[in-house]
């Protein structure tokens, strides 16, 4: 008790001293290289999709063809990335991640070399979805770090927060960037500079192993045979399916409606708006202490967001929309850290990475399957559909979460000295 009594009072001194919760959880011993080489790695997420649209575009001439590969991209990266997670989880994320990225190099350079030599649909296909299926989830990993590093100390909502601040910092920079190098250096550089920046940022992660999660070789599992790695996601797999389909709709509706007004150029500008309201958000939480529990704090902000986006068919022009896709946008990030860091509480240590591999998994499914109806209702009826399609995907998601909310609940620990060891726990 006297070593943990000890613990307590040199993080409340460590808080005092550094007086803001972002600096105090980098400060943590190796929490700043491995969180910047995930920002580095996690920079193709914005950017590998986009980019492999454009290069397949510039040599087919057909943007259905480019789209239909970018897709077996995302299929294959929702359908390995938990699959890698777990294997990270029971042999180390050092051991996974190596080989993995090196595969992935490998994959990237021969759909690049496919596109440029025009090479059959097939190959196209099998390449890019080989592509997407190796890309490395570095923010299940790098927030497995920060769990394991911090344990439940109430810092931990600050970290997550951190890392969703650098998710909407890396989607508003990540398709400017890829978008200039495709289209004003070479249509391949987009992809080559996303392969390089994921390779560079794993490499760096990987080499960091101090901070890196025990392995678990052997997880029980749960009563029942239940091969659910937390409840939890029983309610949040298909409450982030929704989201993604939401997000892809609210994305390509901007596009039209500014269009339709005679801007499109604006519409990055908008969707930069969304993303900035993210951000402001995640700072905001991030930098104070919650007296709410976890799952009730998601349920409040997913609501907020879902009324936010049933706001957007309703708006007379582009600058009312830019004001309100921003306060919209202000619940997005504390929606993501709360539901990461149920599932992280939820999930047994040696299964964390891959519960929240899964929730990426079901967002960018939710992503594609969205686009592919939103374009069609767009295409069809027009940019204030397509927003009404999207308040319908906010409304099923706030829905499906408030059904499920009974499964999001955390257990606390029982015992008077179970809060005091578990400061203790995130020191070591």
């Amino acid at each position: 008790m006297a070593e943990v009594s000890e613990a307590m009072v040199q993080v409340r001194e460590r808080g005092q001293r550094h007086g803001n919760p972002f600096m105090e959880v980098l400060a943590r011993p190796g929490a700043l290289p491995f969180s910047a080489a995930g920002v580095i790695g996690r920079m193709p997420m914005s950017m590998f999709g986009l980019g492999t649209v454009l290069l397949i575009a510039s040599v087919t001439g057909s943007y259905g063809l480019a789209g239909i590969v970018a897709a077996a991209g995302s299929v294959g990266y929702a359908v390995c990335g938990p699959q890698a997670a777990r294997l990270a989880d029971r042999f180390g994320q050092r051991r996974v991640l190596r080989p993995l990225v090196v595969f992935f190099a490998a994959c990237t350079l021969a759909l690049i070399c496919c596109a440029e030599l025009r090479a059959p649909l097939w190959a196209l296909l099998i390449t890019g979805g080989l592509a997407g299926a190796s890309m490395p989830s570095l923010g299940s990993m790098v927030r497995a770090r920060w769990s394991a590093l911090l344990g439940d100390s109430p810092l931990l909502h600050t970290a997550f927060s951190l890392e969703s601040v650098a998710d909407e910092t890396i989607f508003v920079i990540g398709p400017a960037v890829v978008t200039l190098l495709a289209t004003e250096v070479y249509p391949a550089a987009g992809v080559v500079v996303a392969m390089v920046a994921c390779v560079t940022g794993t490499l760096l992660l990987a080499a960091q192993r101090r901070t890196e999660p025990p392995l678990a070789r052997a997880v029980p599992r749960r009563q029942g045979g239940s091969v659910v790695p937390a409840p939890g996601l029983v309610t949040l797999a298909p409450v982030y399916f929704c989201l993604g389909a939401m997000f892809a709709t609210v994305d390509l509706s901007t596009v039209d409606f500014a269009q339709e007004h005679g801007h499109k150029p604006l519409a990055g500008f908008i969707l930069g708006a969304y993303a900035l309201g993210s951000a402001v958000g995640g700072l905001c939480y991030g930098s104070r202490s919650w007296a709410a529990p976890v799952h009730r704090r998601f349920a409040i902000t997913l609501c907020l967001v879902a009324a936010g986006t049933a706001t957007f068919w309703a708006v007379p022009g582009l600058a009312v929309l830019a004001a309100v896709i921003f306060c919209s946008g202000l619940g997005i990030a504390p929606t993501a850290i709360a539901g990461v860091s149920l599932i992280g509480q939820q999930a047994p240590a040696g299964r964390r990475t891959e519960a929240m591999a899964w929730l990426t998994s079901a967002i960018s499914v939710g992503v594609a399957a969205g686009s592919a109806v939103a374009g069609q209702v767009i295409d069809a009826a027009g940019a204030r559909w397509g927003y009404v399609l999207a308040a319908c995907c906010g409304a099923t998601a706030a829905a499906l979460c408030l059904a499920g909310l009974r499964r999001l609940r955390v257990p606390a620990m029982v015992g008077p000295g179970a809060e005091a060891a578990q400061w203790a726990g995130g020191q070591t």
